[in-house]
């Protein structure tokens, strides 16, 4: 069996997921073989398997990190949050239940064992299996149903370090106040702390690592200097924010929906020099911006209703008809349509509603999700600044329910994980103003996204010479973390 190494934080976006990421890094250009894993994930922003399961975009990064491919044992539970109390249950890939937070702990025993077996197919394939928490693990009204902290840490018996966010500040009672909260069984298995999100002079804050370390017991393993602009996927929308600079280039608003999911589509975009994205709200002027995105939700009728009350309808059309370019991405895409159709009540208790109407096509929602893996060419003979891209391949993948009836295809799905097919998706506009898609990653894709910010008035000059990559943006972080860790505690905690 594989040793584990378990990593908590004293409340959810302290920096769980991107440390795991690092450490699966650091520990898989040694040459060992190191794999993720995180019980239940809650997050609307999911990646795809290989074999179409749907994981958090999280676990697939860290899969990335470690130079795996991902597997839906990596995040045996990942719940997608529809309202504000009920969210889709997928397990091991797959959709399995909607439920309300009080159905969901009713559901211990049976998820635990799914966690418990997934955990277990890590730790004798791999020499090293790194477990992300979730959240705080002294949440004390919740611990009594807690499948994911300490239940999974003492069932791995693995160490545990705890992370702490000083940004957000109070970082002596995040993490004193953590570990003087958990029980004294549980308070033994953490052997380690990280400050990380540090700004400023670190040799201000050797006083602050004596304190910790004094009144916890536990070693300070570090102090992370906060990196902006990564560019690496989050797992929280709460992580959300605006990046880049459009001096001398362009604006591209991103409309923050409320239940926005797969918003690091557009990290590629903030990868290129000249380009600003902008998550606008409700009531943000929209004028001043070169290009207009609906991005993909995981409630899309809901956030056509909000879209529609708050005036975003009326707006986007306004934007439109004064020339400027809309794009939709999956839920997005089919918010751009005229009508949105639920007949078997799989995502709202009305039967429709009303899109933006800017492409003409319609979606009907079905029992049916679709989560794959896609390789797409674009079709010829399409209008305006497409019509050099025809017969362009692309990749991306899929995650979306039911389907789309337009008339102006754009993309021709050649492959669905592993399986060739031939299926045309997507709609374009006459004039090639507005463009809909089910592929998320589609800036991925170089060409594409360079034709689309060049007809966005984009000036190439401004691409930085070094392509986006999330490849070398993992080495950067493995590497910041390394010169950050005592790496020599960290390796003697594990065994290594």
């Amino acid at each position: 069996m594989g040793r584990a190494l378990m990593i908590q934080g004293t409340a959810s976006s302290v920096g769980k997921s991107m440390t795991v990421a690092a450490l699966c890094r650091i520990y898989h250009r040694r040459g060992i073989r190191v794999a993720p894993f995180k019980a239940q994930n809650m997050s609307n922003n999911a990646a795809v398997t290989p074999d179409g399961g749907e994981i958090g975009r999280a676990q697939a990064l860290q899969a990335i990190a470690a130079g795996l491919e991902p597997r839906v044992e990596m995040n045996p539970i990942l719940l997608k949050p529809e309202t504000d109390s009920r969210s889709q249950v997928i397990v091991l890939g797959k959709v399995w239940k909607s439920l309300r937070a009080g159905e969901f702990y009713g559901e211990k025993e049976y998820l635990w064992q799914v966690v418990t077996k997934s955990l277990d197919q890590l730790l004798s394939t791999y020499e090293l299996v790194i477990i992300e928490g979730a959240g705080s693990p002294v949440e004390l009204n919740l611990r009594s149903g807690d499948i994911v902290n300490m239940e999974v840490a003492k069932y791995a018996k693995a160490p545990v370090i705890l992370v702490g966010d000083i940004e957000r500040g109070g970082i002596f009672a995040q993490l004193l106040g953590t570990l003087w909260l958990l029980p004294p069984e549980e308070r033994k298995l953490v052997t380690g702390l990280i400050v990380n999100k540090f700004r400023g002079e670190e040799t201000l804050f050797r006083e602050g690592v004596k304190i910790l370390e004094n009144r916890s017991g536990v070693p300070v393993l570090g102090v992370v200097h906060y990196v902006q602009g990564l560019g690496l996927p989050e797992e929280d929308a709460a992580t959300i924010e605006n990046t880049g600079n459009a001096t001398g280039g362009i604006s591209i608003a991103v409309i923050h929906l409320p239940h926005i999911s797969n918003f690091d589509d557009f990290d590629p975009l903030d990868s290129e020099s000249g380009v600003e994205i902008r998550f606008v709200g409700p009531q943000e002027k929209l004028d001043d911006f070169s290009a207009v995105v609906i991005p993909g939700t995981k409630s899309t009728m809901a956030d056509a209703a909000w879209m529609r009350r708050n005036g975003l309808f009326e707006r986007i059309v306004d934007f439109r008809k004064k020339g400027g370019k809309v794009l939709g991405i999956c839920g997005g895409y089919q918010i751009l349509g005229r009508v949105i159709r639920d007949p078997l009540h799989i995502e709202s208790r009305e039967d429709r509603t009303e899109g933006i109407g800017l492409l003409p096509t319609e979606t009907i929602f079905s029992e049916r999700k679709v989560t794959a893996r896609v390789e797409a060419l674009i079709m010829p003979g399409l209008p305006e600044w497409l019509s050099d891209l025809g017969g362009v391949k692309m990749h991306g993948y899929e995650i979306h329910n039911g389907y789309t009836v337009g008339n102006r295809p754009w993309v021709r799905i050649m492959n669905r994980n592993g399986t060739s097919i031939e299926i045309e998706s997507g709609d374009v506009s006459v004039d090639g103003r507005v463009l809909g898609t089910y592929l998320h990653g589609i800036f991925e894709n170089e060409r594409f996204r360079h034709s689309w910010l060049q007809s966005l008035g984009w000036a190439k000059h401004f691409a930085m010479p070094e392509v986006y990559s999330v490849e070398r943006r993992l080495d950067f972080l493995a590497e910041h973390f390394e010169e950050s860790l005592d790496m020599k505690a960290l390796d003697s905690i594990i065994g290594l």
